[in-house]
């Protein structure tokens, strides 16, 4: 088998991961090394090709503040877009040339007596094994599609196609198509499904909160001034990031302050729906924000065509040819479409990656759920730095922002301790336990813990260990510097062998 030595693996080529290649490499860090199941860059955005698939966060927020783009086609963009524009971004600083694609990460184990990981990997199905003094996993909470639990769906005859691992060769005109899920992708997915199936049945377990998307196109004289008036993308960025804030705000500590954006989500409902019982179905009966506040123009006149069927009733199984509600209605179909999400919470990646004592984060979470300091260690996960780790996701705004406030925090670390001659960082449990039950105190009085609704922000024990509550600024504060106080650590040990392979 053959062993590889470099000093940082970064698991995951998406935002996050491919964020670390580049500001690591800007930081002289250039002994580093990509691993990707992949064929290129992208991460969700390289996976998620379903008809519609855009994000909902407007474009000039949704990119990286080092890397803007002033040939944005549209104010919110959609998938293909985001892809080439992340491997445009690759290849503007040469990242490809250390990343592996096609490159399973099938075990991450530390090694305590050489204070280094072990990942083994499968690359384009061979096994390789690689060492490494850090670990960053840019792994992603949306990388893992989360599969419904329901009886008989194993012996559907047809076709079943989730959201993110779409068939792009099948095709659904004139076919009878159930979509299963009312959250983010299915809102995007229904509405170019019902323009060609043939007949459309929508299963909603709870209706979401949508307002209005105003996106639009760029004219030709506005992408010319994105590129060549100074400061004007930093002008549109910063007043998209202070409105979302303001969201931010209601969300976490003042509810009620939500009312507007309640008012403007029903005005939506009125305009999209003309008949008063599928109204009354399709609002929601939580509070607005407890769960991610969706964007559509064109969910609800979907629902109101004459060829889809908005279903309230439980589903109770799937048969051979098609799906039967908890009410008795048999409803036969050629296609199950499935936008359920992903594993979030409970992300199968947790078992493949071990620390101190042979541990699996699944483990170790197992009881009080994902915790983590600053998002980003994990106490008995010595140099193992998270990328959108534990209470780093947003319900309001941008996680690129999110990513490079960790990427400073994870810049500083590696400069820090390599500067100190460190070779074991290892955050203390009182710090990471302190952090987290400030978290927690946060969250006591948001939307998410007091708004009525179950979601995927929450873990089985119904505990929100996902989101942060407040401002983003803040985070971006907490992580403007590794603060070294707040970790175990000792002096780096270079054996011969060791110290040949890296160059040391």
């Amino acid at each position: 088998m053959t062993t590889h030595d470099v000093e940082i693996a970064i698991i995951g080529a998406g935002f996050s991961g491919l964020g670390a290649a580049i500001k690591l490499a800007q930081a002289g860090e250039d002994d580093y090394l990509v691993l990707d199941r992949g064929n290129d860059f992208g991460g969700t955005w390289r996976d998620n090709v379903y008809p519609g698939a855009a994000c909902d966060v407007p474009s000039h927020l949704y990119s990286f503040s080092f890397a803007q783009n002033p040939d944005w086609s549209r104010s919110y963009s959609h998938q293909p877009e985001i892809h080439r524009y992340i491997n445009a971004v690759a290849d503007e600083h040469r990242i490809g040339e250390r990343t592996w694609f096609r490159t399973d990460v099938v075990g991450a184990d530390w090694d305590d007596d050489e204070a280094r990981w072990t990942v083994r990997v499968e690359r384009d199905g061979a096994p390789v094994t690689i060492r490494a003094r850090t670990v960053v996993a840019g792994i992603g909470p949306l990388c893992e599609p989360n599969l419904p639990d329901i009886k008989g769906i194993d012996g559907f005859g047809g076709t079943i196609v989730h959201t993110a691992r779409w068939d792009t060769d099948y095709d659904f005109a004139g076919k009878r198509v159930a979509v299963i899920g009312t959250g983010a992708s299915a809102i995007q997915v229904v509405p170019q499904l019902g323009k060609v199936a043939g007949h459309l049945d929508v299963y909603q377990r709870t209706a979401p909160w949508i307002i209005p998307r105003n996106e639009r196109p760029y004219l030709a004289a506005e992408n010319w001034a994105f590129k060549n008036v100074p400061g004007l993308q930093n002008l549109i960025r910063g007043t998209i990031y202070t409105a979302n804030e303001a969201v931010a705000a209601g969300m976490t500590f003042a509810p009620k302050a939500l009312k507007p954006v309640e008012a403007i989500c029903r005005g939506n409902i009125f305009r999209g729906i003309r008949d008063p019982q599928l109204r009354k179905a399709v609002t929601p009966t939580f509070a607005v924000g407890c769960k991610r506040i969706l964007k559509s123009n064109d969910w609800y006149p979907t629902l109101d065509r004459t060829n889809v069927d908005l279903v309230t009733d439980p589903i109770a199984e799937v048969t051979e040819t098609g799906v039967v509600t908890a009410d008795g209605t048999a409803r036969d179909v050629d296609v199950i479409v499935v936008a359920t999400g992903f594993h979030v919470t409970d992300s199968p990646a947790f078992e493949v990656i071990r620390g101190v004592g042979g541990k699996s984060l699944a483990q170790v979470w197992s009881s009080d759920g994902m915790q983590a300091y600053k998002g980003s260690f994990v106490h008995g996960f010595p140099n193992m730095v998270m990328l959108v780790g534990p209470s780093t996701g947003l319900g309001h705004t941008s996680m690129v922002y999110m990513i490079e406030s960790q990427l400073n925090y994870l810049v500083d670390y590696v400069r820090k301790t390599r500067d100190a001659g460190i070779g074991r960082t290892e955050v203390k449990r009182e710090a990471q336990d302190r952090y987290n039950d400030k978290v927690q105190h946060t969250l006591r009085n948001s939307v998410w813990e007091t708004g009525g609704c179950a979601s995927w922000y929450k873990d089985v024990n119904g505990k929100i260990t996902s989101l942060w509550p407040g401002f983003t600024f803040t985070f971006r504060n907490n992580t403007r510097e590794f603060d070294m106080a707040a970790y175990d650590v000792t002096p780096r040990v270079e054996s011969t062998d060791l110290a040949s392979a890296t160059g040391a």
